[in-house]
């Protein structure tokens, strides 16, 4: 009975060494490297800009096409792209209180306000009674014409 435990003793420590250095990836890779993943690991999901500030180290470094390769967003050129890409999000189905682009009830009051109003809720952002609109439908990046355009799209589609 001793030497079948002193036996099975043997086997857990020959185990756990193995286990112990499966496991040694800075081994492996290089110490410099092995740092380098686990720094990019734990990095925090976000930067922020802080005002009065130096904020030099989040400038937008330009990336390669090969880095950007099926995670780009595109960037819409017309008024249909920018609807299509963002605002069918939420007007397509009316979330957050966004008045359904088919819905000519929820759009009739908006649209007497004039385009103006509407462009500039558009583009600024809007919280009104039933929700919230965020500035660009989220998009920040669109230029300001485009999100126009999507506008003029969005009272052309109301029946």
């Amino acid at each position: 009975m001793i030497g079948i435990l002193i036996g099975l003793a043997a086997g857990l420590y020959f185990l756990a060494v193995y286990v112990g250095n499966r496991g040694q990836s800075e081994r492996l890779l290089g110490a410099a490297e092995y740092r380098r993943l686990v720094a990019e690991r734990i990095a925090p999901p976000a930067r922020v800009a802080i005002a009065g500030q130096d904020n030099t180290a989040l400038a937008i470094i330009p990336t390669t096409d090969t880095e950007q390769a099926g995670t780009a967003v595109t960037m819409p050129t017309s008024g249909t792209e920018v609807y299509q890409q963002v605002c069918v999000v939420c007007h397509g189905s009316g979330i957050g209180g966004a008045p359904r682009a088919d819905d000519a009830a929820a759009w009739g009051g908006r649209v007497a306000k004039g385009k103006s109003t509407l462009y500039q809720h558009a583009i600024e952002g809007f919280k009104g009674e039933a929700g919230l609109m965020p500035p660009k439908g989220g998009r920040t990046d669109i230029p300001d014409e485009l999100i126009r355009a999507a506008v003029d799209h969005m009272i052309e589609q109301v029946p």
